[in-house]
């Protein structure tokens, strides 16, 4: 199943590196999901630093943002150390989450096929909607798009 613009995010609740996370806490606020495929690689990082320094720009929307990805809790504690992150980070192993959110999906690389997380974020309104949707995501300037449109939704 392919989510759009106007259904229900399908709720989670996930082990964060600060505790749990649950989309349905968040309801009444609009909230960004954005996956990644691991931490402390160099795209996944560049997203995680580029939304760390927009953060008190959301925070002014009352926008919380989340990274979801396969890493463990302790390996988000680590990459959250290491380059001083702000975002809230969740970890999905089962990949229960990234699965309703149809990002855990079939990639190629040098000809071989294997699952991988497709780099996407979810905008999410107050109500629990998806607002927007970004899909196959290139990380430049992503951060600053995702904020215009939280901009746009809480206007």
């Amino acid at each position: 199943m392919t989510l759009s613009v106007g259904d229900p995010a399908p709720d989670f609740a996930l082990e964060g590196d600060r505790g749990e996370v649950k989309l349905a806490a968040f309801r009444g606020r609009p909230v960004v999901v954005y996956f990644y495929p691991k931490d402390d690689t160099s795209g996944c990082t560049k997203e995680a630093i580029a939304f760390t320094g927009l953060l008190p720009e959301f925070e002014r929307l009352d926008v919380t943002v989340i990274g979801v990805s396969p890493d463990a809790p302790k390996a988000h504690e680590k990459f959250r150390a290491k380059h001083a992150l702000g975002v809230v980070l969740a970890s999905d192993p089962d990949k229960t989450v990234l699965e309703a959110f149809g990002v855990w999906v079939e990639k190629t690389l040098y000809g071989r096929k294997y699952m991988g997380v497709e780099r996407a974020t979810f905008l999410v309104d107050a109500e629990g909607r998806i607002a927007r949707i970004w899909r196959k995501v290139k990380v430049a300037g992503h951060a600053e798009a995702v904020l215009e449109a939280a901009r746009a939704l809480v206007a």
